[in-house]
């Protein structure tokens, strides 16, 4: 197990020396969507339009954030459920996407898109949304403003902490822990 730092920008060309259990601290930027935005953009794509926004090699954190209080970005800031995105994640990582942030186990489809495609998915502390927020240095909505919190947001983070829980060799904490082998 490892910690390391790392820019997002440079995550790519790290994402195959990752292994389950690293600790990463993110910088840099990455876009939230959850259920809403998903559906939205999966009806985009069947309808033959674009994404909002170019999902090649980036990360998206599963994340509809609390209002924000006087003088912060964000309100908290915790990770949703990825199960509940694991209907779309597949094509979105065919199509180029690098990771997913979230929480809890994902499906065998999900599992072979990640080894597919050479990608990664992280888990952030579910719980912990009000620490996380303090590693938000801004936000913007780009995309689908009326679903409010389900808003896509591009997010600039800084020393983001999350944990490598399925990696590009096909590796999976969450099997390896409720086996006794990690």
């Amino acid at each position: 197990m490892k910690q390391l730092y790392i820019a997002v920008s440079e995550l790519k060309d790290k994402v195959k020396e990752l292994k389950i259990g690293d600790m990463l601290y993110l910088t840099g930027d990455i876009y939230t969507a959850r259920d809403a935005a998903h559906a939205r953009m999966d009806e985009c794509l069947n309808n033959g339009e674009e994404l909002p926004f170019d999902i090649r090699g980036q990360i998206i954190y599963y994340m509809g954030p609390s209002p924000a209080r006087p003088g912060r970005v964000t309100g908290s800031a915790g990770p949703t459920t990825a199960s509940r995105m694991d209907k779309y994640a597949p094509r979105l990582l065919d199509m180029g996407q690098l990771g997913m942030i979230g929480k809890g186990k994902r499906t065998d489809e999900v599992k072979a898109a990640v080894v597919r495609n050479g990608a990664v998915y992280l888990a952030a502390i579910g719980g912990a949304g009000a620490l996380l927020s303090k590693c938000i240095e801004r936000s913007e909505i780009i995309a689908y403003e009326d679903l409010g919190t389900e808003a896509i947001r591009k997010l600039t983070v800084k020393d983001f902490p999350a944990i490598v829980v399925l990696d590009a060799e096909g590796g999976d904490l969450y099997a390896e822990v409720s086996e006794g082998r990690y």
